[in-house]
């Protein structure tokens, strides 16, 4: 087998690699932010835009709707840039998109916006996962690419609440306004710490592309869509659920999203240290993982106390499943791995819609709020399903051992 591409490990370069990571993660961070901190304000929007709740959803399908059409195109154009020039572009676009929100006049105006900030999402987690996996030995990927992952769950703990809070006392515009402070401290961050990398021989857009020709990456996406829609099936309807199933007061919905945080930051460290021993076997074992707990978390809701633990178990295992698919897709296409890198959170993306919608669609018929997290867990099988598969044709035609690298 042959080694690992990586970058000249000088002394210098080595002494970056936790600064690097921080500084990629800083911009996980500030996404973390903007994505999810719109669904603790959407009342507000409505009254400041003066439009109904579900026009009010499609600013968040707006943004989702980005990701799903930047991350291959943006990583696929950009090919050809040195992966920090990349990272950096990416950056501002996704800071002055975000700024542009906090003057948007109208609504059409906002849902545009919304739609621009969302472009550069997947591409720059996917060219920060693979900076990050290029600091560091191969068998210490999953780290560092849960390390730049964590940004994205730490903003879900202190970022959201703080946004929604700030939204909330001082005017929900005040939130692009942060997330653009965010971005540019980002671009800061990453100037100073994340070391220059030279375009890898032969890049371009045709190469990337290329990722799109092979069974293994178009398996790995299906798994994310597929067995990641249930997180979202349960995390989409968890303010009814607990209002609603376990009788808690609104009061204490900022302390579930809080834990279910938490839960999210342990699953991704949890994930990246247990992807680095075996991508593939830590897919086998956390799809039903997941089942299992969203169906005790299913019936533990009833209860209070009961609903508080799910709450943290069902964030932990939904996030341990990350860091090993966004490997997986490393390993799938090592000569475009910006694209397939990026992919992974197209595929999150759709798997967001598709939980929400399904889960949508058992609650309109009657099933209750606790249906979505049984719908989840039948995705979580199917999820399994499609990583056997996976498994199988990679037994009859193993990947290349060049295909294990970082390119």
């Amino acid at each position: 087998m042959t080694s690992t591409v990586q970058a000249p490990r000088t002394p210098k370069t080595a002494t970056r690699v936790g600064p690097a990571i921080l500084a990629l993660a800083m911009g996980g961070f500030g996404i973390g932010v903007t994505e999810f901190a719109m669904m603790g304000l959407l009342k507000e929007v409505e009254v400041g835009l003066r439009i109904s709740t579900p026009e009010a959803g499609h600013l968040i399908s707006a943004y989702a709707l980005g990701v799903v059409v930047g991350a291959p195109v943006l990583a696929a154009v950009g090919a050809k840039l040195p992966r920090k020039f990349l990272a950096l572009g990416l950056m501002l676009f996704f800071s002055v998109a975000n700024l542009s929100s906090f003057i948007a006049p109208d609504y059409a105006g906002m849902l545009v916006s919304r739609f621009a900030a969302g472009l550069p999402h997947g591409a720059f987690f996917g060219v920060a996962a693979v900076i990050a996996a290029s600091l560091v030995a191969p068998t210490r990927r999953g780290w560092a690419i849960s390390m730049v992952m964590a940004g994205l769950t730490v903003a879900n703990v202190v970022g959201v609440p703080f946004a929604t809070w700030l939204g909330q006392t001082f005017g929900w515009r005040l939130l692009f306004v942060l997330v653009g402070v965010l971005g540019l401290a980002t671009l800061a961050l990453i100037w100073k710490f994340v070391p220059f990398q030279p375009t890898h021989a032969g890049a371009s857009i045709r190469r990337e592309l290329g990722a799109l020709r092979r069974a293994q990456v178009w398996l790995a996406i299906l798994i994310g869509i597929v067995g990641f829609g249930g997180f979202f099936a349960t995390y989409t309807y968890i303010s009814h659920t607990m209002t609603s199933v376990a009788g808690m007061p609104t009061s204490l919905l900022p302390f579930v999203v809080a834990l279910y945080g938490l839960g999210m930051v342990a699953g991704n460290i949890v994930g990246g240290r247990i992807a680095d021993k075996s991508v593939m076997g830590t897919i086998y074992r956390v799809l039903p993982g997941i089942a299992v707990a969203l169906v005790v978390y299913a019936v533990a809701v009833h209860w209070p106390w009961a609903a508080f633990v799910m709450v943290f178990v069902v964030g932990g295992a939904g996030s341990m499943l990350v860091p090993a698919l966004q490997t997986r897709l490393l390993d799938a296409s090592p000569d475009a791995p910006s694209l397939a890198s990026s992919l992974n959170h197209a595929a999150l993306n759709v798997a967001n819609a598709l939980g929400a919608f399904l889960g949508g669609v058992v609650i309109a018929l009657g099933w209750g709020y606790v249906a979505p997290a049984l719908v989840g867990a039948v995705l979580a099988i199917l999820g399994l399903m499609v990583a056997l598969l996976s498994g199988l044709l990679e037994r009859k035609k193993p990947l290349a051992p060049q295909e294990h690298s970082v390119g």
